[in-house]
């Protein structure tokens, strides 16, 4: 039988055959698309994971994840993963290691197009996640998990009695380097320009600090170690000067980029390019949802995370009895 479709043409078995249909289809394999995946699993959708480019998101590179309800000693970030993996399968989840590479979402079903084959979906979630902006200087990437960190929250306790730096200006960096003054004996906030852009009750909570201190129109641009954050190159882009800081360690926050690309005038966004969605996950187009980090500028943890993957499996389930009982009823 020949499927036909708006600019996927199909002329032979062999190329229809790489064309599913499927009931649910997640997009992502963190938190928040493995814990849908389980959900839409137990209500037998046998539903479809593209894992996506990272395997787990943002959570796998955790070294250890303190914080998840059930793991009173901590959990590995990629060992978490794996058991809601597992929990997923067990239930008749796929996890495929494919990437979604273009949609079209104004067909039903839906069309998403990933390397290996076509899905036509009659539910879609997403849950793509974010990607922390990146400094993108020398030592950053080699040093991610050794001293370099885009979580206090996931990763705060480790720097118990350190001197850490925090790189950013926004509420974010704030908010974050007055965690860490619960673990950190000194945090010192790097910022390029000469005023915080963060609010002004945070801005009096820090400088009341007495472990934060401030160092404006500075820049970090290397940061420098083995096995672990050692120091820092650091440049004041008025002067030009540059010099070495000893540090244990260096957050950044400077921003998250959702990972929403993909739907660019299709699914409705805001001003940051994260999805809009209801308080049952629905975005502006019935029978896609959207859960986790794409969908979520605020929290970004685990939890909250898998909670809202839990809600958008559940609605999707929701609509596709819907959808059934209409066409009964037709």
């Amino acid at each position: 039988m020949k499927i036909s479709l708006s600019g996927l043409p199909h002329s032979s078995s062999a190329e229809d055959s790489k064309i599913e249909r499927v009931k649910v289809l997640i997009l992502g394999s963190g938190p928040a698309g493995l814990t849908a995946a389980l959900y839409a699993a137990r209500a037998d959708t046998n539903p479809v994971v593209l894992a996506g480019i990272e395997f787990g998101g943002q959570v796998s590179l955790t070294y250890t994840v303190e914080n998840y309800p059930g793991f009173p000693d901590g959990i590995g970030g990629q060992e978490l993963v794996e058991l809601f993996q597992k929990q997923a399968e067990r239930f008749g989840a796929r996890i495929e290691f494919d990437l979604a590479t273009e949609v079209n979402l104004s067909e039903r079903p839906f069309v998403v197009k990933a390397y290996s084959k076509t899905y036509l979906a009659d539910t879609l979630i997403v849950a793509t996640g974010a990607t922390p902006n990146h400094l993108n200087v020398a030592g950053e990437k080699e040093l991610t998990g050794k001293g370099v960190s885009y979580c206090a929250t996931c990763d705060g306790w480790f720097f118990k009695d350190k001197d850490v730096i925090v790189v950013g200006g926004g509420d974010s960096a704030l908010e974050e380097s007055i965690f860490l003054t619960r673990y950190a004996s000194q945090v010192t906030i790097v910022h390029r320009r000469d005023t915080l852009r963060a609010g002004a009750i945070l801005q009096k909570r820090a400088m009341e600090n007495p472990k934060i201190s401030f160092l404006y129109n500075t820049i970090v641009t290397e940061i420098i170690g083995d096995e672990s954050v050692k120091q820092v190159r650091l440049k004041n882009v008025q002067t030009g000067e540059e010099w070495l800081r000893d540090t244990d360690g260096v957050f950044i926050f400077i921003g998250h980029s959702p990972n929403t690309q993909l739907f660019e005038g299709q699914l409705e966004m805001d001003a940051g390019r994260y999805l809009v969605i209801d308080s049952l996950m629905q975005t502006n187009i019935p029978g896609v949802f959207a859960a986790g980090e794409a969908a979520d500028p605020h929290f970004r943890q685990v939890i909250t995370s898998a909670g809202m993957g839990a809600a958008a499996a559940m609605r999707a389930v929701h609509y596709l009895q819907e959808q059934m009982a209409e066409k009964v009823k037709a």
